[in-house]
């Protein structure tokens, strides 16, 4: 067993929006879907992906995708049942734009998964385990993708990780659960130490909050938002107003980035 000693607390991140900018390739691909399944009627701009997620149940962008087509078909005078959509489709479409054509196969990715600018390095990590904090990821990513950027791009070894495959979607809380059990147990950790929660949508928020009711309460459950790219260099009433949507979900602390994530700043959480 590996143990740390005197640890300062538990943190766990999102990774899409907060370790690699998504605006042009999962944010893409969503666009792209709906707008292949409207006939080419219709193209979310990047304020309607952003208004959909706020809403704090469309963490998957399969399923985004899929109901951005409704919405806009039901915009038309149809109604949902009436409404022919295959979801296998929208996902394989979905797949084959972010990965590329040959979606099963990392090393033959060709897609816009290609092109998202990484927002840390593995130095990062390296700073939180010397300043005594135990890291890991909990994602609405598939596994694949999600070791693509952590293992592949950042180069971590191993890192504990529950994705899309492995839990219940988020706000539930029962991945951030199984990211914090398996860190406890690898580094022998206190069962009351506080864990932070570092993500950029509502959603992320929610599931921080539903941590606080439905889990442990030995345990202090703290929310940090963190502005995605393309609102952290937006126009000041849209980043306020983003950071607001978080606090209201349950963000105890809003960062324009995750490398503001500092053990300095998350004393300053737990010992508020």
């Amino acid at each position: 067993m590996t143990s740390l000693a005197h640890p300062l607390a538990i943190a766990v991140f999102d990774i899409d929006g907060v370790l690699r900018d998504v605006g042009n390739s999962y944010r893409r691909a969503l666009a792209d879907t709906v707008e292949e399944f409207t006939g080419g009627q219709y193209r979310p701009s990047s304020e309607d992906i952003d208004r959909l997620k706020g809403e704090g149940v469309w963490n998957n962008d399969w399923e985004g995708s899929q109901e951005l087509v409704y919405r806009y078909f039901e915009g038309q005078g149809q109604r949902r049942e009436a409404i022919a959509l295959d979801y296998d489709q929208i996902v394989g479409f979905f797949q084959r734009r972010y990965r590329g054509p040959n979606p099963e196969d990392p090393d033959q990715w060709t897609g816009y998964i290609l092109q998202e600018p990484l927002l840390v390095d593995a130095e990062y990590f390296e700073s939180l385990t010397r300043d005594r904090i135990a890291w890991g990821f909990f994602s609405g990513a598939t596994r694949g993708s999600a070791h693509f950027v952590l293992q592949r791009r950042l180069g971590l070894a191993d890192p504990v990780l529950v994705a899309m495959e492995d839990a219940p979607g988020k706000p539930d809380p029962t991945g951030l659960q199984g990211v914090v059990e398996a860190l406890t147990r690898h580094y022998q950790l206190p069962l009351d130490l506080p864990v932070i929660y570092a993500g950029d949508t509502v959603a992320d928020m929610q599931t921080v909050e539903q941590a606080r009711v439905m889990l442990s309460d030995q345990r202090r459950w703290i929310g940090v938002g963190v502005l995605p790219p393309h609102v952290a260099t937006g126009a000041d009433s849209y980043r306020q107003s983003y950071a607001d949507a978080l606090e209201q979900a349950g963000a105890d602390g809003v960062v324009s980035q995750v490398t503001e994530l500092t053990a300095a700043y998350a004393k300053s959480l737990i010992g508020g």
